[in-house]
């Protein structure tokens, strides 16, 4: 046991230094960033579908009642509001060159990271709120339309599947961004370190 012991000991000293060129980073990072970007600009595009499809049935069916118009409009705003702030996100790593300055584009994608943690965590449950507000409003006119199990499955469906995207869909997401975004980082922060050794 001694000797396992001595061994593993020898193994966890035993460091191996894998130099990689700034350029072969550079292409890993480029991949990155480039999946990052559209990764960022669908979900943009998905955003812009769902205004455009809530739209498209207030814009179909005659409702009657004062309430649903105004649920309606709150969730329309509600996902326009975030889509924005979606879009002003995507520009800051969308914008910047990574290839002409990775300092710069390191200092971006901290503010980034910066911005997502935010979306993420204050700025996500002003969104939920509002659609929670929109869809109450929007079901009281829907649902005298239904009988009392579609009702009662309208309801438990529209509202488990907030709570169900708010907390275990949001997580795995913000954990998925955190982890590839703090990666990212990390390889531009060592080709700014060799950058540096370099000059």
């Amino acid at each position: 046991m001694q000797e396992f012991d001595h061994i593993e000991a020898l193994w966890a000293k035993h460091t191996v230094d894998v130099k990689i060129s700034a350029d072969d980073m550079l292409k890993q990072a480029k991949k990155d960033v480039s999946s990052m970007r559209t990764k960022s600009l669908l979900n943009i595009i998905g955003m812009a579908l769902s205004i455009f499809a809530v739209a498209t049935v207030w814009f179909f069916i005659d409702f009657t009642s004062i309430a649903t118009h105004l649920g309606i409009s709150v969730i329309i705003l509600a996902i326009t509001v975030y889509t924005v702030i979606l879009y002003v996100n995507h520009r800051i790593i969308a914008q910047t060159d990574f290839t002409q300055d990775p300092n710069i584009f390191l200092q971006k994608l901290k503010i980034y990271q910066l911005q997502r943690h935010q979306l993420y965590n204050r700025l996500y449950w002003f969104y939920v709120i509002a659609l929670s507000i929109g869809m109450a409003l929007y079901f009281s006119e829907i649902l005298f339309y239904l009988n009392l199990w579609q009702q009662i499955f309208a309801l438990l469906f529209s509202f488990g599947w907030v709570i169900f995207c708010s907390t275990l869909v949001r997580k795995a997401v913000i954990k998925r961004d955190k982890e590839r975004i703090a990666l990212l980082i990390e390889k531009f922060e060592r080709i700014s370190n060799q950058f540096k050794e370099v000059e």
